[in-house]
């Protein structure tokens, strides 16, 4: 009894500790990004930018080809349930619907995790290990400043392009299924989104992307600051920045639909 009682109280305060890590690493970005420019302590766009470029415009690719596919997806699964009820003109209000409130968002979110999460984990990792970052406190810069808040300006930014990408291509697999295979035409299809469709939908899946851009950034770099144990160490961080921030960001889909399902 007395193991089972310290073994979940030892785990109890880990998690306690590991939230307060979280909240002051949030804090701390939060910061810097929106605060401290307004003091004078401008945020290093150069560095933002390369972020930029790194999670954003190089996952432009495979956030698309991935959206296109589960668009096609959607159309034959819709297809085949709709037809049943002579209702298949409705499969593009349904990969419309579905790709911008909840698969648009959630399978980019979900890439960007995989791809540039676990880069971040890697790289802060890293520079724990190889004391870069107590080099940088030892000569007076904050490590948040310039190491978190370039990717978390980066996150804020990129997150809802791709998003708007992985919707368009979404629709674009669902109509190219129904071209090939329900003999609709581009003009059908075009009209039909746009009947199915509203601003609310499109909105409300930009507002899931700026969370989920916050979630991974913050699970990444507190993952990579607290890296321990060299090589193997970063190994473990990077696995942990992914496995983590696909549950968070599950979990705060979860919340945000919820929510819009009750107040929209």
């Amino acid at each position: 009894m007395t193991g089972v009682l310290t073994y979940l109280g030892r785990n109890t305060l880990d998690f306690l500790r590991y939230v307060s890590r979280l909240y002051d690493l949030s804090v701390k970005a939060a910061y810097w990004t929106f605060v401290a420019p307004f003091k004078g302590r401008n945020v290093k766009w150069g560095n933002a930018i390369h972020q930029m470029v790194l999670a954003g415009v190089d996952s432009i690719p495979i956030v698309a080809l991935i959206s296109l596919f589960i668009g096609i997806v959607l159309g034959l699964q819709g297809a085949y349930q709709l037809a049943k009820f002579g209702a298949t003109y409705f499969v593009t209000a349904l990969v419309g619907v579905s790709m911008t409130r909840e698969l648009g968002p959630l399978l980019t979110a979900i890439v960007i995790a995989g791809r540039s999460g676990s880069a971040f984990a890697a790289e802060l990792g890293t520079m724990k290990v190889s004391e870069e970052i107590d080099a940088l406190e030892a000569m007076g810069l904050n490590s948040v400043r310039y190491l978190v808040v370039p990717k978390y300006l980066a996150m804020l930014i990129m997150m809802p392009c791709l998003t708007l990408i992985s919707d368009l291509s979404g629709i674009v697999g669902g109509a190219l299924f129904e071209i090939a295979q329900l003999d609709k035409t581009v003009s059908m299809c075009l009209t039909a989104t746009r009947d199915a469709l509203a601003m609310h939908d499109i909105t409300t899946g930009l507002i899931k992307s700026v969370v989920f851009g916050m979630i991974i950034t913050t699970i990444g770099c507190n993952e990579g600051f607290g890296v321990k144990g060299g090589a193997e160490g970063v190994g473990k961080a990077t696995t942990s920045s992914v496995v983590l921030s696909i549950f968070l960001i599950i979990f705060a889909d979860v919340i945000f639909t919820a929510i819009f399902y009750y107040t929209g």
